[in-house]
């Protein structure tokens, strides 16, 4: 795909969200890379958000009745729902555990629902011999029940041949790198388009 042409709009509020809270696991390690590489263009700006990091229970009170959700819980969702707000795309790093993705990465979906409308969503995923897609496949599905819009392109890294190696760098960076770039491209086209969309035209559903 040719590059896209370059804008005078002000820098798209990308939320790179880290969905794996397995430890010892390769997201932080991915993430790290992702945003290494990309991290230095003028038109985004990164905030990483780290499910690990968000004490977030399967269960979600406040809805339908429920009594409100317990102090740290409203801790954790004020800090990180504003957060999601904010972001005008969306970039999910995420493994593939037994064909799907994580179980955390879908609990800080589901505690969310109009932060993710009308915004672009990319994917890096990494993990084997699928490199992730078959969790990049099944989250297509759920955020277009949110009324978010995913990226055609994505990046994975298929272990052991494209994955990172000790070091924490890509075993094939000119392959990934290549990949992250035409996918941060289609996500700041889209982020821009539906930017505009929603201001003309705020979204509702």
């Amino acid at each position: 795909m040719s590059d896209f042409a370059p804008s005078n709009d002000p820098a798209l509020r990308v939320a790179v969200i880290i969905g794996s809270a397995r430890g010892g696991g390769s997201g932080l390690s991915v993430a790290e890379w992702f945003t290494g590489h990309v991290g230095h263009r003028p038109d985004i700006d990164l905030d990483v958000v780290d499910v690990a990091g968000l004490d977030l229970p399967v269960s979600m009170p406040g809805r339908d009745g429920l009594p409100a959700p317990a102090p740290g819980t409203q801790a954790v969702l004020a800090d990180v729902s504003p957060r999601l707000a904010a972001a005008e795309a969306f970039v999910v790093v995420t493994p593939e555990y037994n064909h799907s993705f994580p179980a955390s990465l879908k609990n800080l979906i589901d505690w969310h629902y109009t932060q993710w409308q009308a915004k672009p969503i990319g994917f890096v995923s990494y993990g084997g011999l699928s490199g992730g897609l078959r969790a990049v496949e099944q989250l297509r599905q759920v955020f277009a029940e949110l009324h978010a819009m995913t990226v055609r392109d994505s990046v994975s890294l298929h272990g052991p041949w494209s994955g990172l190696g000790e070091d924490g760098r890509p075993l094939d960076p000119v392959v990934l790198e290549s990949a992250a770039k035409n996918m941060v491209d289609q996500l700041l086209w889209w982020g821009r388009a539906l930017r505009t969309a929603r201001a003309e035209h705020p979204y509702g559903m």
